[in-house]
């Protein structure tokens, strides 16, 4: 019997064709991967002028052609090696990036899994080089008598990796990849000419004279560029511009947020996270902002050498980046006037109207005594002047964007309380309101200066309640009624726990829990604005919330969210009749709300018919 123990495989050195495929198989994810890299390495070569040929979706060929400062014919061989780069030296320059490429991986790893012939002459020359790669075997160099610049055609993708080729897709799909690759280098290189073929045709061509604006326009159509709103912030050392999109434009994912950083499109979760947070309020669950933002930092403030793809980064400083583009966006949405207005679909639309500077008229506290209706005082907190963060902001907040501290790269997290604010200067937008009607106990029709307002009763009070509260949790003057009895409740233990958990920030908002043992909880008060509703179905309601949630809020975000919850239950509800009197003081209270056009849930509290609108639609015009 032989009891020998098996010999272990040696440690063996892999050939440079394995090793070239496997660092493809990292860069080189399909054709569309192809296209960025050497879109990257013309843009990096000074080009202003990048054509694009592709066919069958780049599996067959994709062709770039450019009039950058092209390369010496003693390099190109050298150009097909791994980590052959012009962009590095030492160790130190992975702090200061400034180009596109720098890992030197691009050429090799497209050589080692295609047919790369790649001509390119250097301006001083009178001729240049050329130089194919048919799986990382290259030809002798010859001369090449073309123009200044370099071209270089990728033919039959994954020609020696046929399992890599059989998990492309379409054509079409393929070249919608390609097609948003395009997009990304257009956005962030304006001055660049840019076009695109694909099988002879052409797909996208954007001029070297075409602002950013006027690119928006080709590739999102006119209904976006015409809803976009400028912004343009500095703090410290970082420059924060680009366009935010009208919350009208929502869309249901992320993937008309562009996000770029020193000319790179990247992805990034916690900036992401606050430009979303920034529309708090302003949009609708599961719905997504549309925006295109230009961040400028030095380099040695992030690290750009996460994956060799460059779509992830690290900020030295991340917690005042994010509260940065939070208070800069949401700064940015509150200078408008975010009023729907009313488009009939064979109607042209009207982008010349302009907005009646109104003056605010007072209420009377008394009409609103009845249940639903809590009975306000006037609090100069509760301003038309636009609060400077979300409302319902979550994570951190920074300083006011106008400052000039630097991004300190020892900041740590900035946390605040949800119910502060800061202000900004105050644009008065909301029209002058005559006079006022209720329809079908749910709606109430408006005349105003600009034509006829529709108002959602309870979206609009749903507001103004949460401003209120906000405003008296902050003061601490919000009204508790304390139970004689405290009421018990059972719960199942998870529930029990999260109450529990959240007891502190839940007293904070009038809602007092307490343990009572086992998975007993039992409520002593709560807000006297829910009336009579029993507390058991308070209590229930927040738990709904919590576990309704795909991870546990911040406590800024369970403040908020909780402080829309008692809002809604509060306010008045569809069906509900009103009098003439709570009719005029509810629409004389917009005037009270920091935002007055969306509900805390981001439906549109008001739709505003214009009268030229009307007119068009009678046939007056």
């Amino acid at each position: 019997m032989d009891v020998r123990t098996p010999r272990m495989p040696r440690i063996l050195q892999l050939p440079t064709s394995v090793i070239t495929k496997i660092a493809a198989g990292e860069v080189i994810e399909r054709p569309a991967s192809v296209v960025k890299e050497l879109l990257e390495n013309s843009l990096d070569a000074g080009a202003t002028r990048i054509d694009i040929d592709i066919e069958e979706g780049g599996s067959e060929l994709i062709r770039v052609v450019d009039n950058g400062h092209g390369i010496h014919p003693d390099d190109l061989e050298l150009a097909f090696s791994n980590h052959a780069t012009s962009k590095l030296e030492t160790a130190d320059d992975l702090f200061a990036v400034r180009t596109m490429g720098f890992r030197g991986e691009a050429l090799a790893s497209i050589g080692g899994v295609a047919q790369v012939t790649l001509q390119s002459r250097v301006p001083d020359q009178e001729v240049g080089a050329e130089l194919s790669s048919s799986g990382g075997d290259l030809t002798p160099l010859r001369v090449w008598n073309g123009a200044a610049g370099t071209r270089i055609e990728v033919r039959h993708l994954f020609f020696n990796t046929p399992v890599r080729r059989k998990f492309l897709r379409t054509a079409a799909t393929e070249m919608g990849h390609i097609c948003e690759i395009f997009t990304r280098i257009a956005l962030a290189r304006p001055g660049v000419h840019l076009s695109l073929k694909h099988n002879g045709k052409k797909v996208y061509e954007v001029s070297s004279a075409d602002d950013l604006l006027a690119r928006l326009g080709v590739f999102f159509g006119k209904e976006v560029r015409e809803q976009l709103y400028a912004i343009d912030k500095q703090q410290g050392p970082a420059h924060l511009f680009g366009y935010l999109a009208d919350p009208a434009c929502d869309r249901g994912n992320n993937k008309a947020q562009y996000l770029f950083l020193n000319g790179r499109w990247i992805r990034d979760r916690a900036l992401g996270h606050a430009l979303q947070e920034g529309y708090r309020g302003l949009l609708m669950t599961g719905r997504c902002a549309v925006a295109f933002l230009f961040l400028e930092l030095p380099p040695d403030q992030v690290d750009v050498n996460v994956h060799p793809t460059k779509a992830e980064v690290r900020f030295r400083d991340s917690s005042a980046l994010y509260s940065f583009v939070l208070a800069t966006v949401r700064n940015r949405l509150n200078e408008e006037n975010l009023t729907a207005r009313m488009q009939a679909p064979q109607a042209p639309t009207n982008g010349n109207q302009t907005y009646f500077n109104p003056k605010p008229t007072e209420y009377t506290p008394s009409l609103f005594s009845k249940p639903g209706f809590p009975s306000f005082t006037k609090n100069p907190a509760i301003s038309r002047q636009p609060s400077a963060v979300s409302d319902q902001e979550a994570g951190v907040r920074g300083q006011e964007s106008e400052t000039d501290e630097p991004i300190a790269a020892d900041c740590g997290p900035r946390t605040t309380d949800a119910l502060d604010e800061q202000n900004v200067e105050t644009k008065p937008v909301l029209p002058e309101v005559l006079n006022a009607i209720q329809l079908h106990n749910t709606y109430l029709v408006v005349e105003t200066t600009e034509g006829m307002l529709v108002i959602d009763q309870h979206a609009l009070h749903e507001r103004i309640l949460f401003e209120e509260i906000k405003a008296r949790i902050r003061q601490g003057t919000l009204d508790v009624q304390q139970l004689l009895i405290p009421e018990p409740i059972e719960l199942a233990a998870e529930q029990a726990a999260l109450i529990l958990e959240h007891r502190n920030d839940l007293g904070e908002l009038g809602l007092g829990v307490e343990d009572f043992g086992g998975n007993t909880v039992i409520v002593t008060r709560y807000p006297a604005l829910l009336g009579r509703r029993p507390p058991a179905e308070i209590l229930k309601r927040v738990l709904d919330h919590l576990t309704s949630q795909d991870r546990l809020p911040t406590r800024e975000q369970l403040l908020s969210d909780l402080m829309s919850l008692m809002a809604c239950h509060a306010a008045v509800r569809s069906g509900d009749p009103l009098s003439p009197e709570e009719i005029a003081a509810l629409v004389d209270m917009r005037h009270l709300a920091n935002d007055a056009h969306h509900c805390p849930h981001g439906r549109p509290t008001a739709l505003l018919f214009t009268r030229q609108e009307l007119d068009r639609q009678f046939r007056r015009i």
